[in-house]
C-alpha cells in the first residue's frame, strides 16, 4: 500500500542554509525569527533545531505564532571517546529537550574521530575507521540510546555522514546489521551517500524498512569533482558549492521519492544544504526547493 503522500509525509527545511553551526560566523545575522518566517514564506511545515535555537519555552512560542513544527535535532555522540555512561547522560538531556519541543526524532552521529571540522583533512580520503571492538561498542551504545529515546516517545535516526566513522554504504550496512531495528532507525541522506559512494539508491532500497527520517540534499557534481581533485576539507567543499537544494543540482530525486512513497514511508523529509548564505540566499533557495517538490515530485506521485 503506497503512502498517502499528503498526510503521511511532512516537509521541512534545515536551518543550516541560514546559519551554520560548524562555522558560526556564516549567516550570523540571520536570527531565529527571520529563519522561521522564511520557512513559512517558502511553504514548509517545519525545521530541525539549530545550534542557535533558544530553550523550549521561547522556541515553542515562536513556532506556535507561525504554525510550524520541529522535525528533530542533531546529536553529536561520543560513545567511543567518552564511554557509554557519559554519552548516555548527554543523550538523555537531548531527548528531554526534544520532548519539550514535540520533536519525534533524535538525529545521531558518532563524532569520535570525525574530520568534519578539520582544517586540513581531505574529506574524500582521510576519514577514520573503527576496530571490531569499537564497532561492538558503538552498536551496543546505540541500542542503549534507543532504549533511552523510547522513554520519551522519540526515535533514534542514525545519520551516515561524510568524514565520520559511519559514512559508506558498507559501514551503514554493518551498523544496521548489528543494531536492534526496534531501537535504532536510519536517517537516509541523499547528498552524503551520493558523495561517499556515488550510488545513492542502494542504501535506500536495502534499508527502507529502517528509514525513520530523510534528508534531501542535492549535489553539484562538477563542484564535487573540483573539490575532490583539490583534496578539500568538508567545510571548504560546502563553501565551494558542492551541496545545494533539491532541483538545483544533479541528483534525481524522483526514484528516491517513489521508493519512499511505494514503501509507505511516514515521517519527515527535510531539505538540507550546507551553503554560504551570502552566496546562496536562504529564502531564494528554500523557494526553489519547495517549487521543485511541488511541481516535480508531488504532482508525479499523486498521478
Amino acid at each position: 500500500m503506497a503512502s498517502d503522500v499528503k498526510n503521511d509525509i511532512k516537509w521541512g527545511i534545515a536551518p543550516i542554509g541560514w546559519r551554520n553551526d560548524d562555522i558560526p560566523s556564516i549567516g550570523a545575522d540571520n536570527n531565529l525569527q527571520q529563519l522561521l518566517s522564511d520557512i513559512v514564506v517558502s511553504g514548509f511545515q517545519g525545521t530541525e533545531i539549530g545550534g542557535f535555537f533558544p530553550g523550549p519555552e521561547k522556541l515553542n512560542y515562536e513556532l506556535k505564532l507561525r504554525n510550524l513544527q520541529i522535525a528533530g535535532q542533531w546529536f553529536s555522540s561520543f560513545i567511543l571517546r567518552d564511554g557509554l555512561d557519559k554519552a548516555s547522560e548527554a543523550f538523555e538531556k537531548h531527548c528531554q529537550y526534544l520532548k519539550a519541543v514535540n520533536a519525534p526524532v533524535a538525529v545521531v552521529s558518532e563524532q569520535t574521530y570525525t574530520i568534519q571540522q578539520s582544517d586540513t583533512k581531505n574529506i574524500f580520503t582521510d576519514k577514520a575507521h573503527m576496530t571490531d571492538k569499537e564497532w561492538d561498542e558503538l552498536c551496543n551504545g546505540l541500542n542503549h540510546y534507543g532504549e533511552i529515546a523510547s522513554k520519551y516517545g522519540i526515535k533514534v535516526a542514525y545519520h551516515h555522514h561524510m568524514g565520520t566513522v559511519v559514512q559508506t554504504k558498507e559501514e551503514t550496512d554493518r551498523l544496521m546489521a548489528n543494531t536492534d531495528p526496534k531501537l535504532v532507525g536510519l536517517l537516509y541522506d541523499t547528498g552524503h551517500i551520493a558523495v561517499s559512494d556515488g550510488d545513492y539508491m542502494s542504501l535506500l532500497k536495502d534499508h527502507i524498512d529502517r528509514v525513520v527520517h530523510v534528508h534531501f540534499k542535492d549535489v553539484r557534481l562538477a563542484k564535487e569533482k573540483e573539490c575532490r581533485e583539490k583534496g578539500m576539507t568538508f567545510q571548504q567543499s560546502f563553501l565551494n558549492g558542492m551541496f545545494t537544494v533539491p532541483g538545483d543540482g544533479d541528483l534525481d530525486f524522483k526514484p528516491v521519492f517513489k521508493e519512499l512513497v511505494d514503501n509507505n514511508y511516514k515521517g519527515w523529509i527535510v531539505v538540507e544544504a550546507e551553503q554560504d548564505p551570502d552566496k546562496a540566499n536562504p529564502l531564494e533557495y528554500a523557494l526553489k526547493a519547495h517549487n521543485y517538490i511541488e511541481n516535480d515530485l508531488l504532482k508525479e506521485a499523486v498521478h
